[in-house]
């Protein structure tokens, strides 16, 4: 358990250029957990000093609006950075963290992220630039939500979940989960997807959307 440990740090980006020694080291400062699907990590109610770093797994981080209705702010893939830590600027933000699937993270806390920032700059920097990439992406969400339309900005939610699984046929997803991701109803999701398959760019079944003509549907992201 303790080799597999430290191969996870070892292959986690902002630890990639460590010594053996100084791997083995955070691995006695930083706690390891899994976790199934469902697992709730934060809500807004919470408050405390913790910050996880995502080896496997997908987390969503979402809010809800006073009717109940859920907006996905991000979903986080393996190496992202998320929870609550005034220290780096990281914050929860009226938020919900939620695991999507089975999850692999790394935990710490206030003095273990002090105690990095102070004697690993070289982590430290690849910390920072992590979640700075983070704050980008999540500037590009927002500012699709607010310019682009419904169709295009599914075409690309497609395209991006097509390249982040490395195959063009995505399984798995419900028109209700696509529709949080979006920000819109279910009901707009269900007549656009059948609008991009009247056209030729998908093909739909059971949870099963494979994409046909990827290149239309880069055009139709683009605007």
């Amino acid at each position: 358990m303790q080799t597999q440990k430290l191969s996870y740090l070892s292959s986690i980006q902002i630890f990639r250029d460590l010594s053996p020694a100084e791997l083995a080291e955070m691995d006695r400062q930083i706690t390891m957990s899994t976790c199934g699907p469902g697992k709730i990590f934060y809500m807004p109610e919470d408050s405390g000093e913790v910050l996880f770093l995502l080896k496997k797994g997908q987390v969503q981080i979402y809010r809800l609006a006073p009717n109940g209705k859920k907006l996905v702010v991000a979903m986080l893939g393996p190496g992202a950075v998320f929870g609550e830590m005034s220290l780096v600027g990281q914050g929860m933000h009226n938020t919900f963290a939620e695991a999507v699937d089975k999850c692999l993270l790394c935990v710490m806390s206030r003095a273990d992220v002090e105690r990095m920032l102070r004697e690993k700059p070289d982590v430290a920097f690849r910390f920072l630039e992590t979640m700075g990439q983070q704050v980008t992406e999540l500037q590009t969400h927002l500012e699709e939500i607010a310019f682009k339309s419904i169709p295009e900005r599914l075409a690309g939610l497609l395209l991006r979940l097509a390249a982040e699984q490395g195959t063009n046929e995505l399984r798995g997803y419900t028109h209700q989960d696509l529709s949080e991701m979006l920000g819109t109803y279910r009901e707009t999701i269900t007549q656009t997807l059948n609008d991009l398959k009247a056209a030729g760019l998908i093909e739909i079944g059971r949870k099963r959307i494979f994409l046909r003509d990827v290149t239309r549907l880069e055009e139709l992201a683009a605007g």
